[in-house]
């Protein structure tokens, strides 16, 4: 948050002062929720929850330095407390009021959601637009009522663009993030399986996720990735103008992003001819792992060439762009020959299935040096899949069955019926009890050997990854 008297800050939050500490102070330049994470001068945000109460902390928060507290009842701390209704809510509005200032400054905001990719999209769109001006993106996956806020109170006066990652377990959900980051380009990635326990259906997700476009202004740009039915159908709910990338080329519209020529190298890693209407095509080679992060860069693309950027550039920082957030497709190759495949961040069957994908491709590629090569699997749960969670754990079963799967781990409440569904297909399958024992029954493990390691971020799976490297998490 730009400095900000502690006057200000109250009329922003229709909240009112009281305590101890200086009625003229200037408050930030840090907004926390975390006691832990305060520095001198920032506003501590005091947020009731589950196991912990922030007004527990907020002594703790004015010991190491903190100016203000935005609180719900007063606790006699030594410091200003901001006093309003409800905290959380105070915290959009006082990010709303920031980033409406920024935008009249010139600041360009996106906004970004999908069952699947957005992190990635968002990580490479941001290091895109990096390229050419102050940038400001969530660490990890930042992007809900909490994140996004959080987000959007970094950005500076030299801001030129702030990237929103936007994610929802509901209805509303989205929009009522978009009222806190009014986005100039919203992107839809995708519409899948994720949180289908929450929303009850597919269609569901697809109206939820479509909140994103219904947001823009008639000046602005909706990205649509117009290989998912789903997300093309958003172009009718949008007042703004529609820009539709592919990776199946040319989709034909008057304002589109696509790629021609796709191929991957011997890691799986994709490079392709990125084409722009009018614009004179560009190669991309992609530095991150698996077919799927080809759409992905074409989101990243389109909302680049959205916001006025030379294809060339886009094509080169796309080229250049690494992997900002940890345990997503990270690829390492251990000194015996064996490489580990790290996707434990989080799991749906539709980021399944492309994991499995990527990884029966590498095995493939490997084997026309190492003939025995084999690729092994660790899963666990896939979270908020609700009374579908059954049947979609049969059938990841299965998929890493016909990926190839030498044998098949599974954790966790779901994992018998992983076992059934690989099982099925005649797959050696293994119900584990507990995590670690994975590393005993890899225990051995031959050059050449793949081993994908992936499952809903509850699980914590990167444990797995990081014993089989022999490294911390």
């Amino acid at each position: 948050m730009e400095l900000t008297p502690l006057p200000a800050v109250a009329r922003a939050v229709s909240g009112h002062v009281v305590g101890s500490g200086d009625p003229h102070a200037l408050i930030g330049p840090d907004v926390v929720v975390d006691s832990r994470l305060v520095t001198a001068g920032a506003l501590f945000v005091a947020l009731p929850g589950e196991h912990v109460d922030g007004h527990d902390y907020v002594a703790q928060a004015a010991a190491a330095g903190a100016s203000a507290a935005l609180v719900s009842r007063t606790t006699g701390a030594p410091l200003a407390e901001i006093v309003v209704e409800d905290p959380l809510a105070s915290l959009g509005e006082l990010a709303r009021a920031q980033v409406a200032a920024a935008q009249e400054r010139g600041l360009r905001a996106v906004a970004i959601t999908g069952s699947a990719g957005k992190t990635s999209t968002k990580d490479l769109l941001a290091q895109v637009l990096e390229a050419v001006g102050e940038t400001v993106a969530p660490r990890g996956s930042f992007n809900n009522e909490i994140g996004t806020p959080l987000t959007a109170l970094t950005v500076g006066t030299d801001t030129r663009f702030l990237v929103a990652e936007m994610g929802a377990r509901g209805a509303g959900h989205i929009r009522s993030l978009t009222r806190i980051v009014p986005p100039d380009v919203s992107v839809v990635c995708n519409v899948g399986t994720a949180h289908l326990g929450e929303f009850g259906s597919v269609e569901a997700i697809a109206e939820a996720k479509g909140e994103i476009v219904e947001a823009l202004e008639d000046t602005g740009w909706a990205v649509l990735n117009a290989d998912d039915a789903r997300v093309l159908a958003m172009a009718s709910r949008t007042r703004g103008q529609v820009l539709l990338v592919s990776a199946s080329g040319d989709p034909g519209s008057d304002h589109a992003v696509w790629a021609e020529e796709i191929r991957p190298d011997d890691r799986e890693r994709y490079g392709f001819v990125l084409h722009a209407r009018g614009e004179t095509p560009q190669p991309v080679q992609l530095q991150l792992t698996g077919m799927h992060q080809v759409s992905n860069a074409l989101c990243a693309a389109g909302a680049a060439v959205a916001l006025g950027l030379p294809l060339d550039v886009v094509a080169r920082t796309l080229s250049e762009a690494d992997a900002r957030s940890r345990w997503r497709m990270e690829v390492h190759d251990r000194g015996d020959g064996v490489t580990i495949v790290n996707d434990a961040y989080n799991a749906n069957p539709d980021s399944t299935r492309a994991a499995l994908d990527t990884v029966a491709r590498m095995v493939e590629v490997k084997r026309t040096v190492i003939p025995d090569a084999r690729l092994f699997v660790v899963l666990g749960d896939m979270l908020e899949l609700g009374d579908a969670s059954r049947t979609e754990h049969v059938r990841i079963g299965r998929y890493a069955a016909e990926a190839g799967a030498t044998l098949v781990l599974a954790v966790g409440a779901e994992a018998q019926h992983v076992v059934s569904g690989a099982s099925a297909l005649g797959v050696d399958a293994v119900r584990l009890t507990d995590k670690s024992e994975a590393t005993t029954q890899l225990g051995g493990l031959q050059p050449g050997d793949v081993v994908l390691v992936k499952a809903s971020r509850g699980v914590g799976l990167e444990t797995v990854a990081a014993d089989l490297l022999g490294a911390p998490c």
